[in-house]
């Protein structure tokens, strides 16, 4: 299926790419820390026989814009907000990964429902730091002192960084052209940016957001996550009203490519047949 490539330009000036593909009601799908849309692209295939898929690189990643400031999660869902607002897009389902939950959860704080009629939540845990109520934390950046350390490491060498990395996120061997495919959209993203937004969104407590959730939302859960212990994303499922959590028994933090077949089917079934919200935030 053929995919078109297109950019928005946000009102703070940076430049927003994102690749479009099919037909239908439109899935929105925002990728992780440090990675571009081009994760999705199997995916996005799979999706665009049913669907609008709109897969952005956020600013900072992929193809988009890297200007000097702008890397905190309000402003990513900022952009989120300017992007539906450009292509004219309602009833949507939103889908994040990792960072994208953040995302999205952020953008559901600012704007609430409006434009959104569904919510996929994929692998992430509502709070990354070790807390005295909280023990689900990032395996590296758990607190501030282990946040300087992989700061330091991306610094000094973002090759050897995402060389570990894309073997921390994913359970099965990736085929060579794969990985070195993968690897090449990460290299995109420069490592200041990488460290001021991993700066901000580590530091991002969502428990008390969740719970005010109204829009229907799928949540995913990785049991061999290597990046987070899968009870963080799974307590996403428990705290949000009208979830559904799905777990994904052979898979780390890259679900979607560790059990491809399971993500594709669980993901159609919920857009297809879910329940949703109507008329941009109205009821279900």
């Amino acid at each position: 299926m053929s995919c078109e490539v297109a950019d928005v330009v946000t009102g703070d000036g940076t430049l927003l790419r994102y690749r479009e593909r099919g037909r239908g009601r439109p899935l929105v799908m925002l990728h992780g820390w440090g990675f571009s849309g081009r994760f999705f692209d199997r995916g996005a295939e799979v999706f665009a026989e049913h669907s609008r898929v709109v897969v952005p690189d956020l600013r900072g990643h992929g193809e988009s814009g890297k200007p000097d400031h702008g890397y905190r999660v309000p402003r990513l869902a900022r952009d989120l907000d300017e992007l539906l607002e450009a292509l004219d897009l309602d009833e949507v389902t939103v889908l994040g990964w990792s960072l994208g939950c953040s995302v999205i959860w952020s953008y559901l704080e600012l704007f609430g429902t409006r434009r959104l009629a569904q919510a996929v939540f994929v692998e992430q845990t509502p709070r990354q730091y070790y807390a005295p109520d909280w023990t689900y934390a990032h395996r590296s950046c758990y607190d501030d002192a282990e946040l300087a350390r992989t700061q330091a490491q991306i610094e000094c060498s973002v090759e050897d960084f995402d060389n570990q990395q894309i073997d921390t996120i994913t359970h099965r061997r990736l085929p060579v052209d794969e990985r070195k495919r993968l690897l090449a959209e990460m290299a995109k993203c420069p490592p200041h940016v990488r460290n001021a937004l991993m700066a901000d969104h580590t530091r991002q407590d969502w428990r008390d957001l969740l719970p005010t959730i109204t829009v229907p939302s799928l949540v995913l859960v990785a049991r061999r996550d290597t990046v987070m212990p899968w009870q963080g994303p799974a307590y996403v499922g428990q705290a949000v009203p009208y979830a559904k959590t799905v777990f994904f028994e052979g898979s780390s933090h890259a679900l979607f490519l560790d059990e491809p077949d399971l993500f594709h089917d669980t993901v159609t079934e919920f857009v297809l047949h879910g329940p949703r919200l109507t008329g941009s935030g109205g009821t279900r």
